[in-house]
């Protein structure tokens, strides 16, 4: 994604954790400016500022919340040229103890939140003919034991965006999902919210973690090469031809790395 446009502008949702750092600090390392958008609070306000950054804080589950921070980055940017769909939180836990407000909350940030910006964004993006870039997961393209929640609403996202990209070609817009395996974002923080919620790279029953900086490295590498699927990390390429080639295969494998057991306290 190296350009030396410095008029160039990418959205990172989920822009104050780990992975959304990392891909900012990529990015404007190449050259592009970056709107960070996350929650109102803490990890936000401690961001400090830094030349060629507009940080905003916005609850993307409300849609006219969205709409106006659409407005309001329009109104600011020259353009919009790369949106990065990376706010996400996870569910932990045996289906059997799944809640009905947990699995809506989930989608609604993990899918709606990104699918509904993306349709605000439509526009902005045709004319820049830019990229949209969903961030799903193994669990997009796989089952992921104690996960169910989670898996659903990847692997409708990238069911959205896999559709999108067919609609969007013939505007010259570009539309990637990049599918890391465990990212070690949170990793060892117990903020596991009620009814099995957590916040992202929170699991301690990963495999074979990777940093956010690693990881947001190859995902801007498969951008810079046009790739529309990007595999993140040796989990992750070794997990998407693997499920390709023998589903039953993946399963076991999965299940004996991860455990066929209840899900380990986070």
């Amino acid at each position: 994604m190296t350009n030396g446009n410095h008029n160039k502008t990418a959205i990172i949702t989920g822009g104050a954790g780990g992975l959304g750092l990392a891909l900012d600090a990529g990015l404007r390392q190449a050259g592009w400016s970056t709107v960070l958008i996350d929650l109102p609070g803490p990890a936000l306000a401690a961001l400090p500022a830094v030349k060629g950054r507009q940080v905003m804080g916005c609850d993307l589950t409300d849609a006219a919340a969205m709409g106006t921070l659409c407005e309001q980055i329009r109104d600011d940017q020259g353009s919009i040229d790369l949106v990065v769909y990376n706010a996400g939180i996870t569910w932990i836990g045996a289906c059997a103890d799944l809640s009905p407000e947990a699995h809506r909350k989930v989608f609604d940030i993990n899918y709606f939140a990104a699918t509904e910006m993306a349709q605000a964004l439509l526009g902005d993006l045709r004319r820049a003919k830019g990229t949209h870039l969903a961030i799903s997961s193994v669990a997009g393209f796989s089952p992921l034991l104690h996960r169910t929640a989670y898996a659903a609403s990847k692997h409708a996202l990238e069911g959205f965006f896999k559709s999108l990209r067919c609609e969007e070609k013939p505007y010259g817009v570009r539309v990637a999902i990049a599918a890391p395996s465990f990212v070690a974002t949170n990793i060892g923080r117990s903020e596991a919210k009620t009814n099995g919620i957590a916040r992202p790279g929170s699991a301690v029953d990963g495999v074979d973690y990777m940093t956010p900086d690693e990881a947001a490295a190859e995902i801007l590498k498969g951008l810079k090469r046009g790739k529309s699927v990007i595999p993140v990390g040796r989990v992750a390429r070794l997990s998407w031809i693997i499920n390709r080639v023998s589903p039953g295969l993946f399963e076991w494998l999965m299940q004996r790395k991860i455990g066929a057991g209840p899900a380990k306290e986070q």
